[in-house]
């Protein structure tokens, strides 16, 4: 493959180009030179957009895709083509298909369904077997099989002592720890954040406590044992102080948010829309703004889509019994121009891999091209014409939008949405 992308903004801050508007001139997969005006000596196709910037790739830390055993919500070749148009070159995906991604031949097997995409993927195996909470899986085999980190996806370990042991255990292999914070016995049959919004409506509650004693307790183990913890999607602004004081004291823990998050409050919950039912539940606009908060101070190392897609059958249903979940690549980077700078969305997009141990592609000649192509400013409406996934379980149909992704270049490979 040869191309040039001509006049492309960089925002790249590791990048000599950063801030510069440049064509580059990308051969067999590798970045051969940057400069203006390049001349077209390779005879290689030309790539010209209008307002168009490029980045470092993008990277989702929570992409659930279905497959294997959920294909009616999502396959794993139409993830993989949703996400490169949405402008990210690698995703990891979370553990919960059918079978439960626990063991080594579960992790090969998603990983062949990935071969020749230009989007990456990466797997997170379960923590235990079969996500159940009781005995660890079999982590060293999945890390050896390409497992970049562990975790139940949205569900709380309760036992304390295996989780515990588990970090205990990863430190052998450099091994990472995802630990979803919700306590069950305190969400009990809860279905919205509780509050004022809640508590008109007539829909069950899920305290800020059932998430903040759970991070509280994940981080005084951690203080223990020593090792890698991440703590994904977290939602409330006590949350925020607790990761930010460990991180004081100098414990290594990360944390993920979620787009919708950031950008939605639960007085979005009026209209009973079960779109908007997510996993942990949209909070307060008090907690949203400290959530913004934790973002630009650097308490919040990275966003994600949590993109979960769910069939119409388990969300057009009474708000009680419809499934969490909402879908998130296609809509997350106009989303998110609505409410932070572009450079605090590229860093939060990008800087993820490193934790989850990925290799990072600086924009500059030699490297490998791994880069998003996106216009932060182009206005839009967020429609189901938009989506891309076979899901359409959407929080953000209806959002004004700012900011648009083009597609990306890896893998020697050049994906437009088009």
């Amino acid at each position: 493959m040869k191309i040039i992308i001509r006049e492309a903004k960089i925002i790249d801050p590791k990048s000599p180009f950063h801030n510069k508007t440049s064509d580059i001139l990308i051969v067999d997969g590798f970045i051969k030179k940057i400069g203006t005006a390049l001349s077209n000596s390779e005879n290689a196709d030309e790539v010209k957009l209008p307002n168009l910037h490029v980045s470092q790739g993008w990277f989702d830390s929570s992409v659930s895709l279905g497959e294997p055993g959920f294909e009616d919500r999502e396959t794993i070749s139409n993830g993989l083509e949703v996400a490169a148009k949405s402008g990210f070159t690698a995703i990891a995906l979370q553990p919960n298909a059918n079978p439960i991604i626990d063991n080594q031949s579960q992790v090969n097997f998603v990983k062949s369904k990935a071969n020749g995409f230009a989007t990456q993927l990466y797997p997170i195996g379960a923590l235990t077997k079969e996500s159940e909470g009781k005995d660890m899986a079999e982590l060293f085999d999945m890390k050896k099989a390409g497992a970049v980190a562990f975790g139940d996806y949205n569900k709380s370990l309760d036992n304390a002592n295996l989780l515990k042991i588990a970090l205990q255990y990863v430190q052998d292999f450099d091994g990472l720890v995802i630990a979803f914070a919700q306590d069950d016995k305190i969400k009990g049959n809860g279905v919205a954040n509780e509050g004022i919004v809640s508590t008109r409506l007539g829909l069950k509650g899920i305290p800020n406590l059932a998430e903040e004693l759970q991070i509280a307790r994940n981080l005084f183990l951690l203080d223990y044992t020593g090792g890698k913890l991440h703590i994904p999607t977290i939602s409330t602004a006590k949350s925020v102080a607790l990761i930010k004081d460990a991180k004081a004291k100098g414990l290594n823990v990360s944390c993920s948010v979620s787009v919708h998050h950031l950008t939605l409050n639960d007085s979005i919950l009026e209209e009973f829309d079960t779109r908007y039912k997510v996993s942990p539940p949209i909070r307060t606009e008090t907690d949203r703004l400290a959530l913004i908060e934790g973002v630009l101070d650097g308490t919040i190392n990275m966003i994600t889509s949590d993109h979960n897609p769910m069939d119409i059958e388990h969300k057009k249903m009474e708000f009680d019994n419809a499934k969490n979940g909402t879908i998130g690549l296609e809509s997350a980077f106009g989303a998110l121009t609505n409410v932070l700078p572009l450079e605090t969305i590229i860093d939060k997009l990008t800087v993820g891999k490193t934790i989850f141990g990925i290799e990072n592609q600086t924009i500059k000649e030699g490297a490998k091209a791994s880069i998003t192509l996106f216009n932060p400013d182009e206005k839009s409406v967020f429609t189901e014409q938009y989506i891309l996934s076979k899901s359409k379980n959407s929080a953000f149909l209806g959002m004004e939008m700012k900011g648009k992704a083009y597609g990306i270049v890896n893998q020697n490979q050049l994906i437009l949405n088009k």
